[in-house]
């Protein structure tokens, strides 16, 4: 009777708890370095190099750096807000994830280590627990996509996109295939056509030749009488 409890504990502590723990430690240092450090390379950094140009530049040079420096910080404000809206967003994932997670696990432990349901009257509504926390474990990976188009702009923009593309792909495949058909019936048509003024000026030719044949005996002679 042992050895079923502690593997079930262990199976709680490895598959919910180890799990859990790792993902707040890294997340907590995500948010806070989303949060509250400068991430190299931003509009401050940029903001250090124009310092010592400021005395040596022209009264409209002047202005031209303001109005560069009060763009740079409204970037930069942009910034802080998207980063602080991504780590916002994390947050919530983890969140999601400890509670979609818990309800099975606790679950599993109340009923394998210290058998509380063993003899318990009503068993409809243990069994409709039990599926309900089931169906919370995979629920947890059908919800990532909805934060993720709740909380993030750029997600929200790139799903539209390709979903636009799944929607009009068949569309713009048949269009392409219509305007190929199009294109090599024209590209036929002008080269038959092309084939044709060729042989009318081939005919043309070899009448202007045979013509001029014709004409050549003529004119000898009568160069060679007036010889």
């Amino acid at each position: 009777e042992v050895y079923p409890k502690m593997y079930h504990t262990c199976f709680f502590l490895v598959t919910y708890m180890a799990p859990l723990c790792l993902m707040v430690l890294a997340y907590l240092q995500i948010f806070r370095k989303l949060w509250c450090r400068q991430i190299p390379g931003t509009s401050s950094v940029v903001q250090k190099k124009w310092k010592p140009q400021q005395p040596s530049a022209q009264p409209r040079g002047l202005g031209q750096s303001t109005k560069s420096k009060i763009s740079a910080v409204a970037a930069e404000i942009k910034q802080i807000h998207a980063r602080r809206k991504t780590a916002r967003m994390l947050m919530v994932v983890l969140l999601v994830f400890a509670l979609c997670y818990l309800p099975i696990s606790i679950l599993n432990v109340l009923k394998r280590v210290f058998g509380m349901f063993n003899h318990a009257d009503d068993r409809e509504t243990v069994y409709a627990w039990f599926t309900f926390s089931h169906w919370l474990v995979y629920a947890n990976s059908a919800a990532n996509p909805i934060i993720y188009n709740f909380l993030s702009g750029k997600f929200r923009e790139e799903f539209k996109a390709a979903f636009s593309c799944c929607i009009f792909g068949i569309r713009s495949h048949h269009d392409e295939r219509f305007t190929r058909g199009r294109a090599s019936t024209e590209s036929r048509k002008s080269l038959t056509t092309q084939i044709s003024n060729f042989d009318n000026v081939s005919k043309l030719s070899e009448h202007v030749v045979l013509t001029n044949i014709n004409t050549i005996p003529s004119n000898g002679t009568a160069s060679v009488t007036h010889f």
